[in-house]
């Protein structure tokens, strides 16, 4: 049952919504890998749209340079961790939310013990390596999961539904490393609430998620398009569902 006043909290949503899809994100589980620039802004719309249980996993501390992009944390924040200042900024926004912060690394035992846990995940990192860890976990356990990266002006956004469409590993072999990547903070932002209007949609079963698409999102033209992407039928990966 919803109170009176998460009625009136997502008294806009449910417009569109409607009640039962509104309790469905109430009910629903999601893991949060990465609290930086895209995960802020996921964030922050997963908690604002009545997402009720987020596990959220970030090693990271604050630092003065997070805080173009970042828009969970504030100056005061520096050299504090960013899962716990992330948590309390989100318990603030929306207190009927339940949320769990991980002040850890994501590797492939801690990680198998987390997506257990939930419906979904958000990769919003900005390094390979867990990102393939998150991949192989999801596509083990049939999860889907959401997966964006940005550098510069520029964006890419897709959802990963085991079984359905083809994995990261599918789409990316081999990603190059780079200590500092140019970005400027509208960027993540973007992605970001991407991110969160696909996991919501996946929860729900609504709309049209980016399963075998690519979008691609180049803010500096303001060009968006779609790509089709394919499974690999000799992917190491997800060949065998």
């Amino acid at each position: 049952m919803m109170d009176s006043r998460s009625m009136e909290r997502y008294d806009r949503q449910i417009i569109l919504l409607g009640v039962e899809n509104q309790k469905r994100l109430k009910d629903s589980r999601i893991l949060v890998v990465g609290a930086g620039g895209l995960g802020s802004a996921a964030l922050n719309y997963l908690a604002v749209a009545g997402i009720g249980n987020i596990i959220l996993i970030d090693n990271g501390i604050v630092e003065l340079s997070n805080l173009n992009r970042q828009i969970l944390y504030s100056e005061e924040d520096l050299g504090k961790p960013k899962a716990k200042i992330a948590c309390e900024k989100l318990r603030k926004l929306n207190p009927e939310i339940n949320i769990e912060c991980l002040e850890d690394t994501f590797t492939y035992e801690l990680g198998e013990e987390l997506i257990k846990k939930v419906d979904i995940a958000i990769d919003a990192l900005d390094s390979w390596e867990p990102r393939f860890i998150l991949n192989k976990l999801c596509v083990k356990y049939r999860k889907p999961f959401v997966h964006a990266g940005i550098e510069g002006w520029y964006g890419q956004i897709t959802t990963i539904f085991p079984g359905k469409g083809p994995c990261l590993y599918c789409l990316i072999r081999k990603a190059r490393s780079r200590e500092k990547i140019p970005v400027i903070g509208v960027t993540p932002g973007v992605l970001g609430v991407l991110e969160a209007a696909e996991a919501i949609k996946v929860i729900l079963g609504i709309g049209e998620p980016l399963i075998g698409r690519l979008l691609i999102v180049d803010l500096y033209t303001m060009d968006f398009k779609i790509i089709a992407i394919k499974r690999d039928p000799n992917c190491p990966i997800c060949s065998i569902l």
